[in-house]
């Protein structure tokens, strides 16, 4: 039979069964509303998967009529991959029933990851009958519930040690060996180092009950192999020297086993990671745009927590001061962007502990601490997730140094106290040095660092760093600034500046600029008690006034002392 003969005989035999059995028909004859066809394709994966067919009746005994719906399916294929991350597909069958310039279009679905219900449009969809509902709450708790399944853990089918990279699994047993070394334990050295192939991936758990598991096909895989039977277990590396559209000015795929690639991928970041320079004393501090701990503790985390049933690779897209990793899923079910420093839960537990028995993972889920804490203490904007939804972690590596005197408060910091530093405490450091205002809920860890004689409190909820190190930096201007003058001596500087231009006036404007530490409102009530003592009066309206010394021609002088 042909394979034109064997899309008709499937065709027949699809429209013979019952629908709501992974199947859809419309009759469509000529269009078909695409954000409809999106929500049935969400409703048909969050089912199990499934197809949707366009040019046949729904009501039996159906009939075979044909559509001219979607005339350019490739176009409307994108848009459905555009909208749903999942790899759906189109076929279009020439039957003999079909009315002339048409022909049955079927469209298929595979089924929603493990765990993960399917959004479109804000909703999570099913089929009822003939009609389309939202899930219900019993329903889409279920799903979420399935997120206890660990995928790498599965086998993979007709995976053999053949198809994995001998060179890969000794880059493996060597570092798990240099972590048994540094934690003295001679004895696990000696047992790696004698163990065969088959019995090192069995300890590490990347064998279970015979068969090889996707964890093993995902780090220690040959290209022909992960080609296979999981093509989407890629990063593909792009260099841009701008945010220009177009080709990357270098693009490289990387299709095989983690381990084979781990470090030529920081070495190809690593080849245009300039250095910023900074004055220290009389010495010049270099530091990189791009820290190596961070970047890799990010890569790390995209190979360990992406999801890997759905399609899409991890990209990374490197710019002169700008590290972008997009990994496909979005974050695991019960992490928030809110609580992604305080709770734990690995998507893929399998490659985690893989990770964690050589090393790579010093503890399971503190990857995206030690990113912060890292991109902190160089003075660098704390990691972005802007790009995060549903689908996908976006997470943004800013590389510019912002305040080389923080880099050098850090190390002084490090130096002079003994006392442990959590990410929190990093931030509220960081904050203090931003002026920033001090994050609700964290009044404990600022008490700690004030009396740690790190920070000092400032004007209502901000902090500053303590005086002794604006000291060290030689900023103790910057500390006066910061700490806030009394209210008479900014009174005293808006009256100071206010008689200086008794002839031309001053506008509001310019007095905020004398004292910018202070809000415009602030300013404002300052300039009205100057008025109210009868040193100082507005000519004109709001934003129009201007200043002048001493009491209005109306002022009784009255003084609020």
């Amino acid at each position: 039979m042909s394979t034109s003969s064997a899309r008709v005989a499937a065709l027949e035999e699809w429209v013979r069964e019952k629908e709501g059995e992974r199947l859809e028909f419309k009759k469509a004859a000529n269009r078909f509303d695409f954000e409809l066809l999106a929500k049935y394709c969400s409703a048909l994966a969050n089912e199990g998967g499934g197809r949707i067919l366009f040019g046949v009746t729904d009501e039996r005994p159906r009939q075979i009529v044909g559509s001219k719906a979607f005339d350019q399916p490739e176009r409307t294929r994108k848009g459905l991959c555009e909208r749903i991350p999942l790899g759906i597909d189109f076929e279009e069958i020439q039957h003999p029933d079909c009315s002339a310039g048409s022909r049955v279009l079927v469209f298929s679905v595979p089924p929603r990851p493990v765990g993960i219900p399917i959004k479109y449009d804000g909703r999570y969809w099913m089929r009822k009958e003939d009609s389309l509902v939202e899930m219900s709450e019993d329903r889409l708790r279920e799903i979420f519930a399935e997120s206890g399944h660990d995928f790498t853990a599965d086998p993979v089918p007709d995976l053999s040690l053949s198809d994995l990279d001998e060179a890969s699994i000794e880059v493996f047993r060597q570092r798990w060996m240099a972590k048994a070394a540094k934690a003295e334990d001679q004895s696990l050295v000696e047992r790696l180092q004698s163990l065969s192939v088959e019995q090192l991936l069995e300890d590490a758990e990347g064998i279970t009950d015979g068969a090889l598991t996707y964890a093993s096909l995902i780090l220690f895989g040959n290209r022909a192999a992960v080609t296979k039977h999981l093509a989407s277990a890629e990063i593909v590396f792009e260099y841009r020297s701008s945010d220009a559209s177009g080709p990357a000015q270098d693009r490289t795929e990387y299709r095989e086993g983690f381990f084979g690639y781990y470090d030529k991928l920081w070495s190809q970041i690593n080849l245009r990671n300039d250095k910023q320079d900074f004055q220290e004393g009389l010495f010049v501090a270099p530091i990189s745009t791009f820290g190596e701990r961070p970047v890799r503790e990010a890569i790390l985390n995209a190979v360990s927590h992406r999801n890997y049933q759905l399609s899409g690779s991890i990209f990374i897209r490197q710019f002169p001061r700008r590290l972008e990793i997009d990994s496909p899923g979005g974050l695991p079910v019960g992490i928030t962007l809110e609580n992604i420093l305080d709770r734990q839960n690995p998507r893929n537990r399998r490659v985690a502990e893989i990770l964690t028995r050589c090393g790579l993972v010093e503890r399971s889920g503190q990857g995206m601490n030690l990113i912060f804490e890292e991109q902190i203490k160089q003075s660098k904007p704390v990691p972005d997730f802007a790009r995060t939804d549903q689908y996908q972690v976006g997470l943004s590596l800013h590389g510019t140094v912002q305040d080389p005197a923080f880099v050098r408060f850090v190390e002084k910091v490090s130096k002079e106290t003994t006392a442990f530093f959590n990410t929190h405490d990093w931030l509220l450091m960081s904050a203090a040095a931003r002026g920033e205002k001090l994050p609700k809920g964290f009044e404990k860890e600022a008490a700690r660092l004030i009396d740690l004689g790190i920070l000092e409190r400032g004007k209502g909820r901000t902090h500053i760093l303590s005086r002794k190190f604006y000291e060290f930096v030689g900023k103790t201007g910057a500390y006066t600034r910061k700490k806030g003058l009394d209210r008479e001596h900014n009174l005293a500087l808006l009256k100071k500046h206010i008689d200086e231009n008794a002839t031309v006036g001053t506008k509001l404007d310019e007095l905020c600029q004398v004292i910018p530490s202070l809000p415009r409102t602030h300013v404002q009530s300052l300039l009205q008690t100057l008025k109210r003592r009868g040193l100082a009066h507005p000519i004109g309206q709001r934003r129009a006034g201007v200043w002048y010394p001493g009491p209005a021609e109306e002022s009784t002088g009255d003084d609020d002392k």
